[in-house]
This record gives C-alpha cells, sequence and structure tokens, in this order.
C-alpha cells in the first residue's frame, strides 16, 4: 500500500545511518599527531625598548592547540571528538525516534479505537450507511502496516539506548584518561612558563639599567606647597602600598606627610602627620623600604627613620661632608647633602674640602649607613643645578631655572665621565628637587610648588647570549 511503502522509505536512513555510526565507533583507529613547524614551541624574538622607557620583549607563543607534545593526549583528544560527535549524532536520531514511536502508538492506539468501532459496526452495519463503513475499513488498511513498522521501532529505540550508554561509558573513560595525561602535559607546559617568565624577567633586570638618552614632557600631578620641597613613594614598598611622601620647605620643618596613594595625593587633602624627631636640611631626602632618610639640619649627620614605629633606627656622620650652605646646589637651600637611591641601593651626592668642592659620590649601607664605597667627581658641587643617580650613574643638570638639560655623566662602574646634551622641560623656571625611582622608572621632581614627573629611556643592548 502507499502508506506502508512510505513509512518504510522514511525509516531506511535512520537505521542506515546507526549503521554507519557504529561502524565508526568500532572502526576509529589512533593516528599519530606530531608537531610539524616551530610554531609550537615558545620563541623570544627580540628585547628592546620603547620611547618611554618600558621593556619590550617579542615573544611567540604556541598556538593553543599545540600546547602539548604528547601524542597520545592529541589521540584521545581526536577520539574523544569523534565519539562526542557521534554521541551528538546519536542524541538527534534518538530524539526522532522517540517522536517517530510517539506517533506510532498514537496511531496504535486509534488503530484499536478503530478496530472496536470496525466490530460495532460489523455487528451493527445495518444501523450504519455503506459510505461510512467503507472509509472506516479503508483507514484500517492504511493503520495494518504501521504494526510491524511500530516494532521495528521499538527495537531501534532500544539500539539507540545501547549506542548511549555505550558513548557515556567510553567519555567517561578517554576523560579519565585524558586528565591522567593531561596532568603530565601541564606540568609541562608550566615548566616552560616558568622558564620563559624566567627569562622575560632577566630581560627586565637587563632593561632596566642603561644609559639615559631621553627623558619625557613633565606630567604635573599636584600643586602645593612653597616654592621648595621634596616628595616621594618607597621604590621598596610591598604590593599595594601606592602611598605617597612630602616634604615641604628645606629648613626648619620636620612634618611628613602620608598620602595613601597616589590619586589621594592628587585629589584630596587628606593625609596623615609624622613629625621627625629633628628638622630636616635640604630636599635630599629619601624613603627607601619603610624609612625615610634624611640630613639633620646644620649638621653632616644622616638619620635612618623608622616611618612605622616613629623611632630613630640609626645615625651616623657622613666624614668630610660641606653643610649649612657650604656646599649647596646652585639653587642653594642648603642643598649640602642630596640622598638618593637607584636599582643598587642608597646613595649620598655631597662635596668636600679634600675634593675642592668638586661633587663627592658615596655608596651607603641602607642599614647601618656606613660608607661602602666613594667616588670623587671633578664637577663643581655649586654649578650643578641638581642631581640624580640611574644604575650607578651620576647626572647632572646644567642649572635649576630657564633651559635645563642634562650635560654631565659619571659612571661609577667605571670611573669615568663625559659630557652629554639631554634637554628636558623645566616648565615652571624652578626645580629644587629632582629624584630617580627605580620602581617606577621615573624622575619626581619639585618645581616652583609643583609636583612634576618626568618619564626616562634608558638604552641598553641585551645580546643573544643574555637572554
Amino acid at each position: 500500500a502507499p502508506g506502508r511503502w512510505r513509512w518504510q522509505r522514511d525509516m531506511h536512513p535512520a537505521r542506515k545511518l546507526l549503521s554507519l555510526l557504529f561502524l565508526i565507533l568500532m572502526g576509529t583507529e589512533l593516528t599519530q599527531v606530531l608537531p610539524t613547524n616551530p610554531e609550537e614551541s615558545w620563541q623570544v624574538y627580540s628585547s628592546a625598548q620603547d620611547s618611554e622607557g618600558r621593556c619590550i620583549c617579542t615573544v611567540v607563543a604556541p598556538q593553543q592547540t599545540m600546547c602539548s607534545r604528547d601524542a597520545r593526549t592529541k589521540q584521545l583528544r581526536q577520539l574523544l571528538e569523534k565519539v562526542q560527535n557521534m554521541s551528538q549524532s546519536i542524541e538527534v536520531l534518538d530524539r526522532r525516534t522517540q517522536r517517530d514511536l510517539q506517533y506510532v502508538e498514537k496511531m496504535e492506539n486509534q488503530m484499536k479505537g478503530l478496530e472496536s468501532k470496525f466490530k460495532q459496526v460489523e455487528e451493527s452495519h445495518k444501523q450504519h450507511l455503506a459510505r461510512q463503513f467503507k472509509a472506516i475499513k479503508a483507514k484500517m488498511d492504511e493503520l495494518r502496516p504501521l504494526i510491524p513498522v511500530l516494532e521495528e521501532y521499538k527495537a531501534d529505540a532500544k539500539l539507540v539506548l545501547q549506542f548511549k550508554e555505550e558513548v557515556q561509558n567510553l567519555t567517561s573513560v578517554l576523560n579519565e584518561l585524558q586528565e591522567e595525561i593531561g596532568a603530565y602535559d601541564y606540568d609541562e607546559l608550566q615548566s616552560r612558563v616558568s622558564n620563559l617568565e624566567e627569562r622575560l624577567r632577566a630581560c627586565m633586570q637587563k632593561l632596566a639599567c642603561g644609559k639615559l638618552t631621553g627623558i619625557s614632557d613633565p606630567v604635573t600631578v599636584k600643586t602645593s606647597g612653597s616654592r621648595f620641597g621634596s616628595w616621594m613613594t618607597d621604590p621598596l614598598a610591598p604590593e599595594g602600598d601606592n602611598r605617597v611622601w612630602y616634604m615641604d620647605g628645606y629648613h626648619n620643618n620636620r612634618f611628613v606627610r602620608e598620602y595613601k596613594s597616589m590619586v589621594d595625593f592628587m585629589n584630596t587633602d587628606n593625609f596623615t602627620s609624622h613629625r621627625l624627631p629633628h628638622p630636616w636640611s635640604g630636599t635630599g631626602q629619601v624613603v627607601y623600604n619603610g624609612s625615610i632618610y634624611f640630613n639633620k639640619f646644620q649638621s653632616h649627620i644622616i638619620i635612618r627613620f623608622d616611618l612605622k614605629t616613629e623611632t630613630i633606627l640609626k645615625t651616623r656622620s657622613l666624614d668630610y661632608a660641606g653643610y649649612n650652605n657650604m656646599y649647596h646646589y646652585a639653587w642653594g637651600g642648603h642643598s649640602d647633602i642630596d640622598l638618593m637611591v637607584d636599582e643598587s641601593g642608597l646613595w649620598a651626592v655631597y662635596a668636600t674640602n679634600q675634593n675642592a668642592g668638586n661633587i663627592v659620590v658615596s655608596r651607603l649601607d641602607p642599614v647601618s649607613l656606613q660608607t661602602l664605597q666613594t667616588w670623587n667627581t671633578s664637577y663643581p658641587k655649586r654649578s650643578a643645578g641638581e642631581a640624580f643617580i640611574i644604575c650607578g650613574t651620576l647626572y647632572v643638570t646644567n642649572g635649576y631655572s630657564g633651559g635645563t638639560k642634562v650635560h654631565y655623566a659619571y659612571q661609577t662602574n667605571a670611573s669615568t665621565y663625559e659630557y652629554i646634551d639631554i634637554p628636558f622641560q623645566n616648565k615652571y623656571s624652578h626645580i629644587s628637587m629632582l629624584d630617580y625611582n627605580p620602581k617606577d622608572r621615573a624622575l619626581y621632581a619639585w618645581n616652583n610648588g609643583h609636583q612634576i614627573l618626568y618619564n626616562v629611556t634608558l638604552f641598553h643592548v641585551i645580546r643573544s647570549d643574555e637572554l
């Protein structure tokens, strides 16, 4: 009958699909996948520095699908993907089978109802018209072929359920295997990442030190205080400690302001005040590893004061150093002794009679304040506008007002000097403090009642054998 042929025609593709899926499942073979190109490994092509002094390391990471070099993992992953694809196909087939099964069961119920009615018609056919009888009989003839189809769908539904159970079991096994082998792959990947991090860290350390080649335009952070003063952050502050320290004036003051963050410093006047045991001299103070180092007023004594406990941890005289405006910077202001830090630690810049008033550079122990090493330069201290140290090199400006540039550099690692020409903008025409922060890689400046930041550009060539 036409109805029977149509249902059998719709049934054949489903059975063929089940057979094909079963053959794919049983016939899946593992294929070895091996890396074929260098794009699968981590590579550092170059290390450089941009115009604002930031370290740039070009790193080519492997494709995400190539992170694991374990062929078994790839084979298992491929097999798992195939099984998952089959599982999805089986789910679709299952839904279709269930839908058809519900339709056939509905037809079966209708058929049973018609059979009952047919019997009633046969028993009382005289009470019904011949046309109705023929229509009912034709409907019965159409539905009868569905009985074997229904049985076949029931069998197919059982087969689909069996496939689903097998796929779930196989997926579970593959996931367990992937987790076991994946743990090894993760450790290997973690090791490679750690190695890359170490190389990048070494790159950063090498790029952190270099020769000063440029100073950016100034960024005015705040306008406050008198014409002279100093402000700073701690380059050794722990992560999350962004406090700003502020000291107005160059003598007869002993109050240090603490702001919670740079944002607070910029936008508010909320601060905590710390009272030092002695007034400071000049603007050469520095905060380093939780302590403030300053020159006691009208003396060559250096004091280390703990800002947390507010106690003096150490005092020491800086032998032969001029003080009380004997050997100040060109702008005056009792700037005889200038304390500063760089990547290697704590320094003092001053002048002595023994060195004819020329700049002396001493590296100090930050705990004991003992002098570790001293270098005598030939640059007159009173002719210097300001000075700062980067990577062990002392840089001196030619003045403090008007057109200003860095024009003298003394390399302590080689005990040599050179004259250079690095101009920078003196925006407010009177610099009374200029210090380098190795953490921020920036110059902090106090310029005529304005707190200023300059970014610096350092040049360093990293050879491939250094990576």
